[in-house]
């Protein structure tokens, strides 16, 4: 039966989630905040430079496809999508960096080069990946969560071993290397957590990355969410920009309406894809699940002090994707998730979209978004910003031997307290809650309400978890749980 279903947020999930349940005939209104789509992975164009707010990594094409043929679609029917070569480059120091390139090959030699009989390990370690790979996204993240017998399977049976040990040990089992092992630690943070705290079979991470390729949009990671908004009005979505839901109304243990902008929108189901907990605190404290408490014990991802910076002038001895691990990991991780501070020394990442996309800058100029991982909550003030810019971009100089801060010639910042003012964002937090052991399925808070009727959650707090990919996939969990029920 054809349903009116009024959907909180326009971020990757929410967009899905529309995709789906208006292509089973339902009556579909999405109502976004912001006076532009796209939650989290908004657009920032300034001074003839255009920005991806945030996500700037397209990993999993697969996910991708999978999404746009459930419609009978392609992504190339939207967008055109460039295979980075390399892949990206990290840096230890002047003159001392590691460049990953686009295939396992190469990769396998440069790792060789570098670590004697480290080749052959990383072969066997990606195999190994590849097949978690296979089992993780092809499988186990398209179930809904609702039970810890989902997890139960054949596969997973054989694997038992690998949900708990973990990431850092397995690794560093086979590489000795500091800059390989750096290297191989790194996809997981796109989960949210320590490779210390991520279970072992999260090693498909490292099958995305050296396995998959890393990939480019162009035009950027918007022309994603574009093509996600294209096809929703295809199949008859409609979509409010500047509406500001402050109200999910309950009668008789249902959700009935929520209250935008002052006004009523009757519905019979009601799903937010808006951050989980600010979703639950537009309703009446007796029908919500999870409590303050529950939140502030759970282990978030970070947040991230970004700067979207337009240079006068090419920038040179980086690639698109460049990652400067020039200092301590553990120390900057410790100051994550161990002793929640501001780092004295942060790792940072820097991504030139100009340097594939033409269009992401004016003639002869670069545009360039540095990140620093920060924990969720801290203090954020103008000062710091500036301080911690002016580090990273001292830093940015010595190791790659050009001076570039005369030639910013626009520069905006985004930080905790924007992630909160924008996106209602607990404590600041950037991707969400982070896929530990404790964290992961069943165990994270559920797409549908234990306590109200006709309501659902989408996203990055619920199930599978954090990043672009899973986003979509939970869009389409949540997408088949309501026309289930």
């Amino acid at each position: 039966m054809k349903k009116k279903i009024n959907i909180i947020g326009s971020g990757f999930s929410s967009l899905a989630a529309a995709c789906y349940l208006a292509k089973e005939g339902n009556e579909v209104t999405v109502f976004e905040k912001n006076n532009t789509i796209g939650g989290r992975a908004r657009q920032l164009k300034k001074e003839g430079f255009t920005f991806d707010i945030g996500p700037t990594w397209y990993w999993m094409p697969d996910v991708f496809e999978r999404f746009f043929a459930d419609f009978d679609k392609k992504p190339s029917d939207y967008y055109e999508l460039i295979k980075l070569a390399p892949a990206y480059q990290v840096y230890f120091g002047i003159n001392n960096f590691i460049t990953i390139a686009d295939n396992l090959s190469e990769i396998v030699k440069t790792f060789e080069n570098i670590e004697k009989g480290s080749g052959k390990k990383l072969t066997s370690f990606i195999k190994e990946a590849q097949d978690n790979y296979n089992i993780a996204i092809k499988d186990l993240v398209y179930r809904p969560g609702v039970s810890p017998l989902e997890l139960v399977t054949l596969e997973t049976a054989k694997k038992v071993n690998q949900f708990f040990g973990n990431i850092s040990n397995d690794i560093r089992k086979k590489f000795k290397n500091k800059k390989l092992v750096q290297i191989l630690e790194f996809p997981v943070l796109f989960l949210g957590a320590k490779p210390s705290d991520t279970p072992s079979f999260y090693s498909f991470m490292n099958f995305a990355d050296f396995g998959l390729g890393t990939w480019h949009p162009k035009n950027g990671m918007y022309s994603v969410i574009l093509a996600m908004e294209q096809l929703a009005l295809e199949l008859g979505v409609k979509i409010t920009t500047n509406a500001n839901v402050t109200k999910i109304n309950v009668q008789n243990n249902k959700a009935v309406s929520i209250t935008v902008n002052e006004i009523e929108e009757k519905a019979d189901v009601i799903l937010s894809g808006a951050d989980y907990h600010h979703s639950e605190t537009l309703l009446d404290e007796n029908y919500r699940v999870y409590s303050e408490k529950y939140w502030n014990k759970k282990i978030f991802a970070p947040s991230s002090l970004l700067f979207y910076v337009g240079f006068n002038k090419k920038i040179y001895n980086v690639e698109h994707h460049s990652l400067f691990f020039d200092v301590d990991f553990d120390v900057h991780a410790s100051d994550i998730y161990d002793n929640p501070k501001w780092p004295e020394e942060p790792l940072f990442y820097a991504s030139f979209p100009s340097k594939t996309d033409q269009n992401a800058a004016p003639k002869d100029c670069e545009a360039g978004i540095f990140l620093i991982p920060l924990a969720p909550g801290l203090e954020d003030t103008p000062e710091l910003r500036e301080k911690y810019f002016n580090k990273i971009i001292s830093r940015f100089e010595n190791i790659t031997q050009q001076a570039v801060q005369k030639n910013i010639i626009c520069k905006e910042s985004f930080c905790v307290n924007d992630f909160i003012k924008e996106y209602n964002s607990y404590k600041g937090n950037a991707y969400g809650l982070a896929n530990t052991l404790l964290q992961t399925a069943f165990l994270r808070p559920k797409l549908k309400s234990k306590k109200v009727n006709n309501l659902y959650f989408t996203g990055q707090l619920t199930v599978p978890g954090p990043g672009v990919p899973p986003s979509l996939i939970s869009g389409k969990l949540v997408s088949e749980l309501i026309t289930k029920n």
